[in-house]
């Protein structure tokens, strides 16, 4: 069990760059007591909950801290943190973001370089020549987006929507995009190593004197007649997705070095240990570490991304593509999702619908939702995490494991006792009074959008009327989990008077902008810890839970709005623009310099 460790040890991202060489920086980043628990919940004196609170407080003020209020000040942080001078279009991207009264905190844009600083090791002719190649993609041309698909693709039009919003400020671009829910690019960990020293040993800060202030026009280079790049995306063989997706993590991670043997799924593994030694107390203390899959081996049978994913069509080799999320192992361009951008009722409630007062919500948490997460199959489905999370929801479900010896059909109690929790059929009757949980379908295989039910499932799943985004923020608790790949309700959560609990094991563009224990509670996928998460709310701390359910949507309201997509993806596209320009070395923006 780890030590609640400082801001700079918790935001270390381990996959994908080499210790020696280079370490990403990525984000962090009054009801009446329950009668079933005592004030404290077993801990004489703080909570460690409390101690988690306490130190992600001080780290959103240290965040707050860094905020530039002038060009001059963001121009200097960028070269700082980046090492290079912005590119140009840098000095209209600050106006931009001024106008729309955005946060402008260089930290808030590190997945960009995350995701891009590996395509400086790739000639941008072969760059601009694999983004061709893709057929859904959206390119600009003279300030003019246009959208290219082979077929009607869900979601495209809403990116269109977004980069169209952008194209007076953009240089002539091709953005290929990925329409499948599941992420499709897994580049090696040792090349992409190699493309990062790459990018570090010619990354040079140019004289102003000898910066280039115009990107390439695209105009001509469209009319050459190039060979078609062909991606190489494949299926899994043996060993299924997830021996297809380590290769992209360290050759020294747990994932690399472990692959456990065939499961049999009539009795599942459960392999806490190793959220326990990462946990501080059994909670989760570091975000970006317990949500990665590099250093969490157990996720190959603990959640169906790795087990059947719905479908799959992976690349080993790295060229442009961007998605609404990824594995942390991934190579993809992170966008902002277009579920969030389309102000879909369904993904959001309504963009004006945020729930009312938290005094008059039901002091409960909800969850509903399909039983997606991949090919839930009869021999497989015990270790999907969203089937797991109902079980363990279920009093019935735990009243039965709790008297055998803590085993249910999907799942394993946790040691009660390292959370302070009393048994004797206490978590049970919290889950049968604080809880309301349901599958509203439970998407057989094959699959029947027409009938709900599932002959295997059926014995261990009743299915739950559906409930609107809207009528779910009238509850104080929401569970937040991952399906086929990320959770589009993640946004409208966060934007609401409700508190959400969110677990995944994806990342996301605006992952650095949002702090755990402040703005939203993290809970580990295993969900090992969620009744220890429900009894330190329930146990007397219902204004706590007030305070960070509101702190979050003030927060997302200033980070999360759809100018903030807008601003996000405007700078990074000039960023990509860039790579992919013949002169990419020598363009930058360096007016501040001479005016200084």
């Amino acid at each position: 069990m780890t030590t609640l460790n400082s801001r700079a040890g918790r935001v270390a991202l381990l996959a994908v760059i080499s210790i020696v060489t280079l370490i990403w920086i990525l984000p962090r980043h009054e009801a009446s007591v329950s009668p079933i628990f005592h004030a404290g919940n077993g801990y004489n004196s703080s909570h460690p909950i409390d101690a988690l609170i306490d130190t992600a407080e001080t780290d959103l003020h240290e965040l707050l801290g860094t905020q530039a209020h002038d060009l001059q000040t963001a121009a200097d942080q960028y070269r700082a943190r980046r090492g290079r001078h912005p590119p140009p279009g840098f000095g209209e991207w600050y106006e931009l973001a001024k106008s729309k009264d955005s946060l402008i905190i260089e930290e808030f844009f590190d997945q960009i370089y995350h995701d891009l600083t590996p395509y400086w090791a790739l000639e941008p002719k072969e760059l601009r020549r694999q983004a061709r190649s893709i057929p859904t993609r959206i390119t600009v041309r003279n300030k003019t987006a246009i959208l290219k698909t082979d077929e009607p693709r869900n979601w495209m039009d809403s990116w269109f929507d977004l980069v169209a919003r952008l194209e007076d400020g953009l240089p002539d671009l091709d953005m290929p995009i990925n329409v499948m829910d599941e992420t499709r690019l897994v580049v090696p960990w040792e090349e992409i190593n190699e493309y990062v020293q790459k990018e570090q040993a010619n990354r040079v800060m140019m004289k102003p004197s000898g910066v280039v202030h115009e990107y390439m026009s695209l105009n001509e280079w469209d009319e050459e007649d190039l060979e078609p790049y062909d991606p190489g995306f494949a299926v899994p063989g043996e060993g299924g997705y997830w021996e297809m997706a380590r290769v992209g993590c360290p050759p020294g991670s747990p994932a690399r070095n472990i692959t456990l043997p065939m499961v049999d799924f009539s009795t599942p593994p459960w392999e806490y240990d190793n959220f326990e030694r990462m946990s501080y107390h059994g909670y989760v203390s570091n975000y970006t570490l317990a949500k990665d899959p590099c250093v969490r081996p157990e996720m190959q049978v603990l959640h169906g991304t790795f087990l059947e994913p719905i479908s799959v069509s992976t690349s080993h080799n790295l060229m442009p593509l961007f998605g609404g999320s990824k594995l942390p192992m991934n190579n993809e361009i992170l966008l902002p999702p277009a579920m969030y951008w389309a102000q879909n009722d369904h993904y959001s409630g309504g963009e004006n619908e945020h729930g009312g007062p938290w005094e008059l919500k039901t002091n409960k948490a909800l969850w509903r939702g399909a039983a997606t997460g991949g090919r839930a199959r009869e021999p497989n489905w015990t270790g999907f995490q969203r089937h797991r999370f109902m079980s363990m929801m279920n009093a019935t479900s735990v009243a039965q494991a709790e008297k055998n010896q803590s085993h249910g059909i999907n799942f394993r109690l946790p040691n009660y006792a390292d959370y302070k929790l009393k048994g004797d059929g206490l978590i049970p009757q919290l889950l049968s009074e604080y809880t309301d949980t349901g599958f509203n379908h439970l998407v057989c295989t094959p699959y029947n959008e027409a009938d709900p039910t599932c002959p295997y499932l059926d014995p261990y799943f009743e299915v739950a009327p559906g409930m609107a985004m809207k009528d779910m923020y009238n509850f104080k608790y929401l569970p937040d989990l991952d399906g086929n790949s990320f959770s589009g309700r993640y946004r409208g959560f966060m934007l609401s008077t409700s508190l959400p609990i969110k677990a995944t094991i994806y990342n996301e563009w605006h992952d650095s902008r949002l702090i755990p224990w402040v703005h939203f509670v993290p809970m580990d996928t295993t969900y090992i810890d969620i009744y220890g998460i429900l009894a330190y709310f329930l146990g007397g701390r219902d204004e706590t839970a007030r305070k960070i359910a509101l702190a979050g949507k003030a927060w997302g309201e200033k980070v999360l709005r759809r100018e903030d997509m807008e601003i996000y993806t405007y700078r990074l596209l000039l960023e990509y623009a860039r790579i992919c320009d013949d002169r990419r070395e020598f363009l930058g923006y360096v007016d501040d310099l001479k005016m200084s």
